[in-house]
């Protein structure tokens, strides 16, 4: 799986195909705010379990606590046609 490095740059995108993929990412992110498991938790009002379950990419975790707890960490989700895929066109 790969890594990630955070930029400052506003056009920072990262393909998530699988939940480890999105686990992974906001683990990193959350270790460059200098943030524990348990303190993202609190600021984002959710138990400690459910951002444990989150970095280790439980796949059936609510959605929109994920969005939340992304938005919280400044990630947002953008949903776009994969490029090459002539699927649905």
């Amino acid at each position: 799986m790969p890594t990630y490095e955070f930029t400052a740059s506003p056009s920072f995108t990262v393909p998530i195909r699988h939940s480890e993929d999105l686990g992974k990412l906001v683990r990193q992110r959350r270790a460059e705010q200098g943030l524990l498991q348990i303190d993202l938790a609190g600021l984002a009002g959710t138990g400690n379990r459910f951002i444990v379950d989150l970095e280790r990419g439980k796949p059936t975790l609510q959605l929109q606590k994920v969005l939340d707890v992304l938005d919280l960490m400044g990630l947002e989700v953008v949903v776009r046609r994969k490029g090459g895929n002539r699927h649905g066109e």
